[in-house]
């Protein structure tokens, strides 16, 4: 059932009814106050004028019993006044109403020896008829006083009040539940489905539907919690997604690294078992150099046989160490020290390129706990790349707290990275150099060292028009701990 038809039954329709009964008993109490009022009057105007209509019967004087009964009609509204014998024959009388009683009741008040009264009509006239014995003072009864009222004040009209009254009770009843009707649909059922709609478009999907704040103060109170808890549904919703999102992105990067460290681990024993084979031809290339039966065009080619062992020496150590399980032993370092060290041991290149490295650290500098020689490599080789890039160009490194955590971005204003290349630039061996200048393992590198510092990195378009990395750590690691990290 609808909450505005049980307040209809359980409350209007019982205070209602006690209304109607309330009234009705009202009405009826003053009906009858009103026809008591009327008897009494009309047995005490009988009894005044009885005693001295007896004194005349016994006396046989007319005149004295026509002056007694035209004293009858000074009182309020008398309208006729009869004086019978004890058979029931007329002896005097005067007004209306004499046929409203015939014969026979007037002998029977002579034999009950009491005095009676009915309501009684006549030619469309209502009345109110007493008849009382006539005694001579020596208790002798001689004959009947009527006496007829006519109904013509308010005891006429009580059933018709009535009937007004229950008329007016019921249209002020119908006004009364149409003006409960009409506040409850407006001020109560309408803000409700206004509510509940709200309540099935969010159970629909929609989570952007908000309530309105209006209507009766306990509604506004309503639809704000309704719009506060919808607000905390969306926080809880967001905080889900960046969750899954982050678990996401860990997932994938943590996939990166267990490839990085199953290649690292392959390239670190292929270069073992190269390692030897290329000192024996270094030192082989050397010998033969040293001779004097050679000529200078074949010097030449023995050197640029040594140079390109040396280079590839150089690649093999850096696989050995890709691959190999590291101790990061770390120390409370502040990040602009750091990053002071990398631009120092940049510092020629730099002048001789043309080269500017900007530095946009937050106040006071951050302190990070890590293996300082080790993220200074990996600035080292962040800004070494950004040069050959773009020699020349501008080269920004900024950092700031987000979240409990510190991002440092490195970038810079060179040709940047396709996206196709951004999935790849961490995979050793890949590189967008030209042959011949670079190896491809030194992003492989900062992603390793970052990982063993429990960071991550990862690759974005500059503002700058370039190419970005970003790496992320904890803004405090409180216990400088060795580990080790297979990367």
């Amino acid at each position: 059932m609808r909450l505005r038809n049980i307040i209809i039954v359980t409350v209007l329709v019982p205070l209602f009814l006690i209304l109607l009964v309330f009234s009705l008993v009202a009405i009826k109490s003053l009906e009858d106050n009103v026809r008591t009022k009327l008897q009494s009057e009309v047995q005490i105007i009988s009894h005044a004028i009885g005693t001295s209509l007896g004194y005349a019967l016994e006396r046989d004087t007319p005149d004295a019993l026509q002056e007694s009964l035209h004293s009858a009609f000074s009182f309020h509204r008398i309208y006729g006044a009869y004086v019978f014998d004890t058979d029931g024959e007329k002896i005097y009388g005067l007004g209306l109403g004499e046929e409203l009683f015939d014969a026979d009741d007037i002998r029977a008040v002579v034999e009950a020896e009491e005095p009676t009264g009915d309501y009684r009509q006549h030619e469309r006239w209502n009345y109110y008829s007493a008849l009382v014995p006539l005694t001579t003072p020596g208790g002798e009864i001689r004959g009947v006083l009527q006496v007829n009222r006519l109904n013509t004040g308010i005891e006429n009209y009580t059933g018709f009040i009535s009937i007004v009254a229950v008329v007016v009770f019921a249209v002020g009843a119908a006004g009364i539940v149409l003006m409960i009707w009409w506040g409850f649909r407006h001020y109560i059922e309408r803000p409700l489905n206004r509510l509940l709609g709200v309540m099935e478009r969010v159970e629909k999907g929609d989570r952007s539907q908000r309530a309105a704040i209006d209507g009766p103060a306990e509604y506004r109170k309503l639809s704000l919690a309704l719009n506060g808890m919808l607000d905390s549904m969306a926080e809880k919703d967001a905080d889900i997604e960046a969750r899954q999102r982050k678990e996401i992105e860990l997932e994938k990067r943590l996939r990166k690294s267990k490839k990085l460290a199953e290649l690292g681990v392959l390239a670190a024993g292929v270069a073992h078992e190269i390692g030897a084979p290329l000192t024996v031809i270094n030192g082989q290339a050397q010998r033969l150099a040293r001779r004097e039966v050679i000529g200078d065009d074949e010097r030449a080619k023995l050197s640029r046989i040594r140079s390109e062992v040396e280079r590839i020496v150089v690649i093999v150590r850096q696989l050995m160490e890709l691959g190999r399980q590291h101790n990061v032993e770390k120390e409370c370092c502040r990040l602009d020290e750091l990053i002071e060290s990398a631009i120092g041991l940049l510092e020629d290149e730099l002048e001789r390129l043309g080269s500017h490295v900007e530095v946009a650290l937050p106040a006071p500098a951050p302190q990070l706990t890590v293996n300082g020689q080790q993220l200074t490599q990996v600035f080292t080789n962040l800004m070494h790349n950004a040069l050959q890039a773009n020699p020349g160009g501008q080269i920004r490194v900024s950092a700031e707290v987000l979240n409990g955590e510190l991002h440092i971005k490195v970038e810079d204003d060179g040709p940047g990275i396709s996206e196709d290349d951004k999935s790849q630039v961490f995979d050793p061996f890949f590189t967008t150099k030209p042959v011949g200048q670079g190896s491809g393992l030194g992003l492989s590198m900062v992603h390793r060292i970052i990982n063993d510092h429990g960071g991550t990195v990862g690759v974005f378009d500059s503002a700058l028009g370039g190419a970005g990395f970003e790496l992320t750590f904890p803004v405090d690691d409180p216990t400088p701990s060795q580990g080790a990290q297979q990367a």
